[in-house]
């Protein structure tokens, strides 16, 4: 009897187990994966694109981007309407729409916390606060909120906690849902510059102060997913927020434009996020990745390696054996730009001095942008003539410069002329005057960045340059390079706005150790920047975008390489997808159909 009872247990907690496998299957699960590892989940602390791929399903802004208009279109997200400002553009007004909360946290006591205006002006304090070190605060200090650098260089100057509490002309709580933004100069393009949740969306003070050294890894937002679980650098896991507030899907495509026509047909009217749970896995390599999609382990793909491009979608048209499966592929002309910086603070690549201009004009001469889109990108990617990407103001499809030429004739030219020369016989040249020319270029262990490290290492020997390569991983590269500790590195950037200002914000001493990575500086360029900030849209300011670019060019701080097509295929029980323009934020507009979603 005894037997008898203990094999119905057992047979119950097996059938209790299996019902509760069961339920946790039927979860409409969204899985993919990304290429580099994230850093974290603070959105003050942040600026990588991994990281901020998380954090805008988590944080929300008071206002975003319309994720089928194209051209893109702003709308409220928190904020009842799209903040208002007043005649000259230098006051905003922005009212948070009642009834929005904040994720479950220990921090709230057990009881629901209300979203309200005094969120908004304590995040947007927290760039400013010392102790965060916020790799956007040059993207902040620019805006120009009245008394926000007082408050952090008195912070500075008496080494102080920054006072969270002292009233702030630029940031004023009106009421519990009314914020009153001030700025030091008009902007008429303000709104772009706050429209990221993945930085800008709203934190809890009480879940920032319970525990300040974990706010990296403790996320807690009003958006429609919470972080589950988290593995550095291998595993995350999100799940739909429970208490997200009613939202719906609704968007303005235009009239001609018929995937985003049949997309809003589709799901128009359907609660969001649509799906109940995200896994990211973390595949730095590029054949993991392609197989563990190509296994059935991932639902979407997010930019095809391009080692795979020719196997994926020859000529840029979806491999026949996908179609098969059902698979869809979405190519996009993105709003990026592939580099390589030099540090202009660096003794041997750095300086305005002629020879110094001179050098780096050489390297970017003897490098064969086109041969690296060609062999290495798949021929999906468009040399570029500038710091603009596609898509935004200052941009020109009709532009050409010299900064993609390919001359290593005329590189090793200039180089002759200006003193670097093989002195001793070496093979490798020296610097003017003579003496070893310390190179280095720094460098991460992925895959398709070792194929382009390869070319660039035989276009430098081609005119007599060694540099050696100094690896390390992405995220400690990107900490170094901020910090202008290292001399050169490849890296890219996404544009976040429309506007023009951000990638011109590359060449601005402002943005020294932020956007301009390079560090650079030109009292001519700082003074267009400056202009540049407060102009109305029209063709002087897009005359003076082509100026800051020319100067940027003819100094070099940054070699220009290319524009990427992102190549991003869909499986079939995945529906609903469309590149964001420029915002990280999408999941909450896809759907998975989990009776599709078996291995092929």
């Amino acid at each position: 009897m005894q037997w008898m009872q203990s094999v119905a247990v057992a047979v119950a907690l097996v059938v209790s187990l299996g019902a509760q496998a069961q339920e946790a299957g039927a979860k409409k699960t969204l899985r993919y994966s990304f290429r580099v590892a994230e850093t974290g989940f603070d959105p003050a602390k942040i600026n990588d694109l991994y990281s901020r791929t998380i954090t805008p399903h988590i944080f929300e802004a008071l206002v975003t981007y319309d994720h089928l208009a194209r051209p893109v279109k702003l709308k409220a997200l928190t904020a009842v309407e799209l903040p208002t400002p007043n005649a000259d553009f230098t006051v905003w007004t922005a009212k948070i729409r009642p009834g929005i909360y904040f994720q479950d946290a220990p921090a709230f006591g057990g009881k629901p916390r209300e979203l309200v205006a005094a969120d908004y002006a304590y995040s947007f304090k927290r760039f400013a606060d010392p102790k965060n070190a916020a790799p956007a605060w040059t993207t902040v200090e620019a805006w120009g909120l009245t008394g926000l650098l007082v408050a952090r260089e008195r912070a500075i100057k008496t080494k102080q906690p920054f006072d969270y509490d002292a009233p702030m002309a630029g940031l004023q709580v009106l009421d519990r849902y009314t914020l009153r933004i001030q700025l030091d100069q008009p902007n008429p393009r303000f709104l772009q510059e706050i429209a990221l949740s993945d930085i800008f969306g709203a934190v809890a003070r009480e879940v920032i102060e319970a525990d300040p050294e974990t706010t990296m890894e403790r996320p807690v937002g009003t958006g429609p997913f919470k972080l589950m679980q988290w593995r550095r650098g291998s595993f995350i896991a999100l799940e739909r927020n429970p208490g997200y507030r009613e939202r719906y899907y609704d968007a303005q495509p235009g009239p001609d434009d018929a995937e985003g026509q049949a997309l809003l047909e589709k799901f128009k009217g359907r609660r969001i996020p649509m799906i109940d749970r995200v896994e990211i896995s973390i595949l730095a390599e590029d054949q993991p990745r392609w197989l563990s999609f190509l296994r059935g382990e991932q639902d979407f793909l997010e930019r095809v390696p391009e080692p795979f491009y020719s196997v994926a979608a020859p000529k840029s048209q979806l491999a026949p054996n996908l179609v098969k499966q059902g698979m869809k592929l979405h190519r996009t002309l993105a709003s990026d730009v592939f580099l390589m910086f030099f540090n202009m603070e660096d003794a041997v690549v750095g300086g305005l001095s002629p020879e110094k201009v001179a050098l780096r004009r050489a390297i970017s001469l003897a490098m064969d942008s086109e041969r690296e889109i060609r062999l290495v990108r798949g021929g999906q990617a468009i040399p570029a003539q500038g710091t603009h990407p596609p898509h935004t103001a200052g941009y020109r499809a009709d532009y050409k410069s010299h900064n993609s030429e390919y001359d290593p004739a005329k590189a090793k030219a200039l180089l002759d002329t200006y003193g670097y020369v093989d002195a001793d016989g070496d093979g490798c040249r020296d610097a003017p005057g003579g003496g070893p020319l310390k190179l280095e270029m720094a460098t991460t262990p992925e895959g398709i960045q070792r194929q382009v490290d390869e070319l660039f290492n035989k276009d430098m020997k081609r005119i007599g340059l060694c540099i050696p390569f100094k690896t390390a991983k992405w995220p400690e590269q990107l900490k170094a390079a901020r910090g202008g500790k290292l001399q050169m590195w490849m890296v890219a950037y996404s544009s976040a706005q429309p506007d023009g200002l951000s990638a011109a914000s590359r060449l601005a001493s402002s943005h020294a150790g932020g956007n301009n990575i390079a560090r650079f500086s030109l009292p001519e360029v700082d003074r267009a920047y400056e202009q540049l900030r407060v102009m109305p849209d029209g063709p002087e300011r897009q005359a003076l975008f082509e100026r800051v670019q020319r100067l940027g060019n003819a100094f070099m701080p940054y070699k220009f390489k290319g524009h990427r097509y992102h190549l991003d295929i869909e499986r079939v029980q995945m529906s609903g997808y469309r590149r964001p323009g420029f915002s990280q934020h999408w999941w909450e507009y896809v759907d998975i159909d989990m009776s599709k979603a078996k291995a092929p």
